[in-house]
């Protein structure tokens, strides 16, 4: 059987590719003491859960035409979607809004718990895929130097925004009301010590694309095992298919799939197929393909037991970034 980035090529559907690949991705970044996303053994999914992603076929295709095509609804909904099906968590609610004197405070992505303990857990999840730059704010090693591919955001904003406003939110007092709402009616007599004992957890998978032609360390905060990419603007393509065979496939990849690989089916030959992509880029702006080279001559991979190797890569304008965006204040 053969994989790419932990999903089977048996796996057709692109909803339960990208189901498949959100169980086995690792966090981009760690915030602080919070924990990061739900373990593949809290969900009580087995290492191999195949069989298990095939039988939520028929509740994905009930949602056909229902699915957010913006990423991070689409992403949130994939967590849902987990959590109300693994084996040993349930969803109590989703984007639960926080109100105090008819004030919006904000929502909660979602709140679940595991069948065994009635603690609720307030879960916090952000799909991103985001691009180093090699000159910009601060040290090279700064979160602020790693934008969103449309330059309006970036992993200190986002980190920032998770760590001082979506976190804290849950343990205020108008959320702690909101939240006894959605316990068990047969919780609902120690709602008030249940909801005291509160976690939370913060899930930030996606992908880190690192400037082709110079070296960038990581941001700080990254996660050894984070997913990474490369970025290039539209001129440096011969240069990267260069670096590669005659024989160099590619596979375009549409919003909002921009998680799961695609299976090997969809790919076709580089030279086939770069045309559509930069057309794509002249109008829409970064595009995100996946190239495959047969022969195994990957920049910097080696193929490791049944994974085929690939490349992410994030192809951009020649004037990209039109706009980078300012660090968070600094607090404190």
């Amino acid at each position: 059987m053969t994989y790419a980035e932990g999903v089977s090529d048996t796996l057709h559907h692109a909803v339960l590719r990208d189901l498949a690949w959100l169980i086995v991705t690792p966090d981009l970044v760690t915030l602080g003491d919070y924990p990061g996303r739900p373990t593949r053994s809290a969900l009580g999914l087995a290492e191999e859960q195949h069989d298990w992603i095939d039988s939520l076929l028929p509740r994905v295709q009930a949602l056909d035409g229902k699915l957010a095509t913006r990423m991070g609804h689409y992403h949130e909904r994939l967590w849902q979607l987990l959590l109300d099906n693994a084996p040993n968590t349930h969803l109590l609610a989703n984007n639960v809004r926080i109100t105090q004197r008819r004030n919006t405070l904000g929502e909660l992505d979602m709140l679940y718990r595991t069948r065994e303990n009635p603690v609720p857990i307030h879960l916090e999840v952000a799909i991103k895929f985001y691009l180093g730059l090699p000159e910009g704010p601060g040290e090279s090693t700064s979160q602020a130097r790693w934008i969103g591919p449309g330059g309006l955001d970036s992993l200190a904003l986002k980190c920032s925004h998770l760590l001082y406003h979506q976190l804290p939110l849950s343990r205020t007092a108008a959320a702690h009301a909101s939240m006894a709402h959605w316990l068990a009616p047969r919780d609902a007599g120690v709602h008030a010590s249940l909801v005291a004992a509160l976690t939370q957890q913060v899930a930030i998978p996606g992908v880190l694309f690192y400037p082709w032609h110079t070296a960038l360390p990581p941001p700080a905060g990254a996660t050894a095992e984070h997913r990474r990419g490369w970025w290039c603007h539209q001129h440096e393509w011969p240069s990267v298919a260069a670096r590669y065979g005659k024989a160099l496939q590619l596979a375009w990849l549409a919003k909002p799939h921009w998680l799961a690989p695609p299976p090997h089916k969809a790919f076709s030959p580089a030279e086939e197929q770069v045309a559509k992509v930069m057309a794509q880029v002249n109008r829409y702006g970064p595009q995100q393909v996946v190239l495959y080279d047969p022969q195994g001559e990957e920049s910097g991979q080696e193929r490791s037991g049944q994974e085929r190797p690939l490349t992410r890569l994030m192809v951009v304008p020649d004037d990209w970034p039109r706009q980078v965006p300012l660090p968070p204040k600094r607090r404190g």
